[in-house]
């Protein structure tokens, strides 16, 4: 008999274990270092990325099951890394980062994994046109909203590692490069050195970071539009339950970040953190909430 908190456990046989499991694999071979493989962590790393996306359109369209369309916390979360990694191979065409290609893969290999033993147990039945629009753009705010958390923690590591350089400029005081790249103050502090991380300037790096924020704000308004239009319209009842409320919360986070940092300039440790509460609570919202509801409580609700 099985207790209220025991942790359920399904593991998928079908053709999507098998993209996946393969997945995994060249995953792995992803995550090698060294010149004596040459050109296998690149190539492996998209032929990862291929075998992934097929697995995931596999498990959620239920191909070679008899379950049908399906999603859960494990989908999620896997097309959330999945749109991550195709950030990263974009660009990575312009920017050299093999320790973030490293840091995916072995993030890749993980929620492939998951695929495999959480293949979704909520059957997709959309009572609205506006649903499958609204879970779409979820999914890719996730996305966005990841390859900004993988930008903010480079700022951190870029940012300690200046503060241990002894003399760097703009620890302290701040500085901000000029044309002719010299140091002015600022309050922008450390960010605003002139270094680089991975042939990548720091300043660069920054905007690229709040610009996937702004992205991914806009995609979510734009999520959360839409399923309140559908509620609206009488097509879905609207539910103050966890997903809800922690994607409200998430919104209000982030809203409230981009608010600060063009209003008041909040830049380096005080803009990540905020960039961190945010993109948590939003994880909390869908992929969390789903995980208890069906792997911890096994109660099957409706997406």
């Amino acid at each position: 008999m099985r207790g209220p908190y025991t942790l359920q456990m399904s593991v998928s046989v079908g053709p999507e274990a098998l993209l996946a499991l393969l997945a995994c694999a060249a995953y792995g071979l992803a995550t090698l270092r060294g010149r004596e493989v040459a050109r296998v962590p690149s190539v492996a790393l998209v032929a990862g990325w291929l075998l992934h996306g097929a697995a995931l359109a596999a498990d959620v369209s239920g191909w070679g099951t008899e379950a049908g369309a399906r999603f859960g916390f494990a989908p999620a979360l896997s097309g959330a890394v999945w749109l991550v990694l195709a950030v990263h191979a974009v660009e990575s065409r312009f920017v050299p980062l093999p320790g973030v290609r490293r840091a995916l893969a072995a993030l890749g290999m993980v929620v492939a994994g998951l695929l495999i033993f959480f293949p979704g147990e909520v059957a997709l039945k959309f009572n609205s046109p506006l649903m499958p629009l609204h879970l779409l753009l979820g999914i890719a705010s996730y996305g966005l909203f990841g390859a900004a958390v993988i930008h903010g923690v480079m700022l951190d590591s870029a940012e300690r590692a200046l503060r241990r350089k002894p003399g760097s400029a703009g620890v302290g005081a701040g500085a901000a490069p000029t044309a002719a790249g010299a140091a002015t103050p600022s309050a922008g502090g450390v960010l605003g050195h002139s270094s680089t991380l991975f042939g990548l300037p720091l300043m660069r790096l920054e905007r690229l970071t709040f610009r996937f924020v702004e992205a991914g704000f806009v995609v979510l308004s734009l999520a959360l539009l839409m399923g309140w239009l559908a509620s609206v319209l009488g097509h879905a009842t609207w539910r103050w339950d966890h997903k809800t409320v922690f994607s409200l919360l998430g919104w209000t986070t982030l809203a409230a970040l981009i608010t600060g940092r063009h209003i008041k300039g909040w830049r380096g440790r005080r803009a990540t953190r905020w960039l961190y509460a945010g993109a948590g609570l939003l994880v909390l919202a869908y992929i969390g909430s789903r995980f208890v509801a069906e792997v911890v409580l096994n109660r099957i609700t409706p997406t």
